[in-house]
């Protein structure tokens, strides 16, 4: 997924969602936000990161941390 820091202002779906409804979008309108939202719910709920934030999270997920599926 190609998120560009403040040059993202359209919604992005993960390129992992396979289908299943199971899907996050994101997008970073600004420097110093990056916004993820539940597809299903479009105008529900966000989680806002600042960069710093976003890369441990993208990390974390990366390597199965967020699910208790480590990849190491």
């Amino acid at each position: 997924m190609a998120i560009q820091q403040g040059r993202t202002h359209r919604w992005k779906k993960s390129s992992y969602s396979g289908g299943n409804g199971a899907c996050l979008e994101v997008k970073a309108p600004g420097a110093e936000t990056f916004l993820v939202r539940d597809s299903k719910v479009p105008a529900g709920a966000r989680l806002g990161f600042r960069p710093v934030s976003w890369e441990v999270f993208v990390k974390a997920a990366g390597r199965g941390a967020l699910t208790g599926e480590s990849r190491n």
